[in-house]
């Protein structure tokens, strides 16, 4: 019975592809519109695209094709319309500059619209001037790889997500370039996914945004210089490897910011140059170990509201503030971690300091409750605070110290 449902398969397959044929799509040929070679098509066929400018409005995909580009042809969409809208399976759009899209207040307009579909790729595209830039909503195992995507987003009213993903489940995102929209990858009740290698840099509110999104991974990106960082809300499960948070400067900016986290994996990160590097508030068995937080102005703000987390071989270099935090209850752990401004000793020479370190100042519990006390900063009345609380703690919390701090950075 299996050997017959096999040769079936084999016979449909083989049927399927000597079937699917090659449309060509140009001013020259005999086909000049691309939505009149979709209406043409059959499940199957791959369309090819000549170089040239076409302004067509919301070309409409509901079948298993490919669509591809022949040297960037560019899809206009004039300021008014989205330019592609795809619901199907294992439909395929790839090598188009696709720019100016329309904007509305009450309808999503971007430039690729993917809906309902099944494995469907946006491949290697040039997205420019786009209000949203690649758009999916209630799919499953769709890929965006390499796609370039600008916008010139001014202020968040105004503009759309780079890559914006809604109810949607094992998707692949790779390998992207976003820069100037709202956020750069948003993503809200996406689940089982995976965001690796993409730079999400200079958009107008978050680099990524993801919030009811639950076992993803997000491996190996790069989100700069974002007006807000990066947010992570009311999620579980998320892993969180090698990414780099770089130069998120600003009074409410974050490396990143996480929010009603729940067991979850933080490792390898770099986060250099941020305002607040990781601010956590509701979060709870979160891992996070072997980090880089190097000259950031708070390397960790931890509120009173998290509980069982756990920093373990991190370095903290260079950090105006290693922690913060807003009260004296401590129900998360410091084990291992390296602190460039911890002055003990180690006599027995195996790497960890013989005395605890407490990396909460009182000069930066100060400047929490009472943010004017900043221009103090580097006085001689601060060192001599910061001294005072060591000796005789009363302000700072006891129990948040690291009491096996390790004395040579850890290298990762």
């Amino acid at each position: 019975m299996k050997k017959v449902l096999y040769l079936i398969l084999i016979s449909y397959f083989a049927v399927f592809s000597a079937d699917a044929k090659v449309i060509k799509v140009g001013k020259t040929r005999s086909v000049a519109f691309i939505q009149r070679a979709v209406d043409l098509s059959q499940n199957g066929d791959t369309i090819l695209v000549d170089p040239g400018l076409y302004k067509e409005k919301n070309i409409i995909i509901q079948k298993s094709i490919t669509l591809k580009g022949i040297n960037y042809p560019v899809l206009d969409g004039e300021n008014k319309y989205a330019i592609i809208s795809i619901k199907a399976k294992n439909a395929t759009v790839e090598g188009f500059k696709l720019q100016h899209t329309g904007r509305s207040e009450i309808k999503d307009l971007g430039a690729i619209m993917i809906y309902d579909s099944y494995k469907v790729s946006a491949l290697n595209n040039i997205l420019e001037d786009t209000n949203f830039g690649i758009y999916v909503q209630n799919s499953k195992r769709c890929t965006i790889e390499d796609n370039s995507i600008t916008a010139y987003g001014k202020d968040e009213v105004q503009s759309g997500n780079g890559i914006h993903c809604w109810r949607s489940d094992s998707l692949i995102i790779i390998g992207n370039k976003i820069k100037g929209h709202r956020d750069g990858l948003y993503f809200e009740f996406v689940k089982n996914s995976l965001i690796w290698r993409n730079v999400s840099a200079q958009n107008v509110r978050y680099g990524i945004h993801f919030m009811f999104s639950n076992r993803n991974t997000y491996v190996g990106n790069i989100f700069e210089r974002n007006e807000a960082g990066v947010a992570v809300m009311y999620s579980n499960n998320i892993h969180m490897y090698n990414n780099h948070f770089l130069n998120n400067w600003g009074d409410a900016a974050y490396g990143i910011l996480l929010k009603d986290i729940t067991d979850s994996d933080i490792s390898g990160n770099h986060f250099t140059k941020n305002t607040v590097a990781l601010h956590m508030e509701g979060c709870s068995r979160i891992k996070l170990y072997k980090n880089i937080f190097n000259n950031n102005g708070w390397a960790v703000k931890i509120q009173a509201s998290c509980d069982k987390n756990d920093f373990n071989r991190n370095n903290f270099i260079g950090n105006t503030f290693d922690i913060g935090t807003n009260g004296s209850l401590v129900l998360n752990t410091f084990t291992g971690n390296y602190w460039d401004k911890y002055e003990g000793y180690d006599l027995f020479k195996d790497n960890i300091g013989d005395v605890p370190f407490h990396p909460v100042s009182m000069y930066s519990m100060i400047i929490d409750s009472n943010p004017a006390a900043l221009m103090l900063f580097r006085s001689l009345i601060v060192s001599l605070l910061d001294k005072t609380e060591k000796i005789l703690p009363g302000v700072t919390p006891e129990n948040l110290r690291d009491n096996k701090p390790v004395m040579r950075p850890i290298s990762l």
